[in-house]
């Protein structure tokens, strides 16, 4: 007999809860049942799909690819009984990190309001470019959303090729620096570095991978007097009005989530390219397919040209 739908439906929680004592507990299963469907689902297909300690069990190389396409049955199945059987739409599941941007949220939101699931498990995880790479790469996340160009883009591009991920471009941009309403450069339609020399330079802290190449901002190399590192979109906003600060990015701002924070162009030769970054062997799911339509109409909506 080959693999079963029940299977599928053990490992993904399995692979969501770290336990398969936790798993059988919700799916109101056995412990030693849950641990037979386990063991025989890593016979049939001949694999080890799950590490087992004291502390649980985590996904192997193997199991982190099987579970991408379980996901995928699963939903499929859900679908086909929803369309022909009658039965209730099935729960909605999407993780996605991402840098720190508003036009990622804004999708994100106009996703969820789309929705037409009773249930469903959202998940967005404004993060460092390195745990946003670790993210995918786990599955703890389905798609990513990152940046690059030509200073990281070697780096960037091995990262991703070790640890089986491909970078999929969305849109160029060119590069703006965020300020407050209130900084008398928010009314110059382009700046250049020289007027920003006396301002504060607000970056997103990458914690113990705060290499230039994960930097979230272009120009990182360049030294600055007075640098503040933040963690979070909110706080950086909060600094933009409260110390005049900037931060470079995409220009792409949205009004409704950030009203007093204006883009204004930044005067170099530079170009920002921004992609999603998804399993090179595991196919993403409708759900994510939609969250990246809504992500395209979004950004297509500030006059930006879709690549890809």
């Amino acid at each position: 007999m080959g693999i079963t739908l029940q299977q599928l439906q053990y490992f993904i929680e399995v692979a969501a809860e770290g336990s398969i004592s936790a798993a059988a507990d919700l799916l109101f299963v056995s412990q030693p049942t849950m641990s037979a469907a386990m063991r025989d689902l890593e016979k049939k297909i001949g694999r080890d799909l799950l590490l087992r300690t004291a502390r649980g069990v985590s996904l192997t190389t193997d199991g982190i690819e099987f579970l991408g396409y379980a996901r995928q049955v699963v939903e499929q199945a859900a679908l086909l009984e929803q369309r022909y059987l009658g039965a209730a739409p099935s729960r909605r599941l999407l993780g996605v990190s991402t840098q720190h941007y508003s036009f990622a949220v804004d999708a994100f939101v106009r996703m969820v309001r789309a929705t037409d699931a009773a249930e469903y498990e959202f998940s967005l995880r404004e993060t460092r470019t390195f745990d946003i790479i670790e993210d995918v790469r786990t599955l703890r996340s389905e798609l990513g959303i990152l940046f690059r160009n030509e200073f990281n883009r070697n780096v960037i591009g091995k990262l991703l090729r070790d640890s089986g991920l491909a970078f999929h471009a969305l849109f160029v941009a060119a590069p703006h620096v965020f300020v407050s309403r209130r900084n008398p450069l928010s009314l110059q339609r382009s700046v250049s570095l020289e007027d920003l020399s006396s301002l504060p330079r607000l970056t997103f802290d990458q914690g113990a991978n705060n290499s230039f190449y994960f930097a979230e901002e272009i120009l990182s190399t360049l030294s600055s007097s007075r640098e503040i590192r933040v963690s979070d979109r909110a706080t950086i906003f909060n600094l933009m009005i409260g110390l005049n600060g900037y931060t470079i990015s995409t220009g792409i701002i949205s009004d409704d989530l950030d009203p007093e924070i204006v883009a204004v162009a930044l005067d170099v030769d530079e170009q920002i390219e921004i992609g999603w970054i998804g399993r090179t062997a595991v196919p993403l799911t409708d759900q994510a397919q939609r969250y990246l339509t809504e992500l395209r109409q979004v950004v297509a909506g500030f006059g930006v040209s879709l690549v890809g």
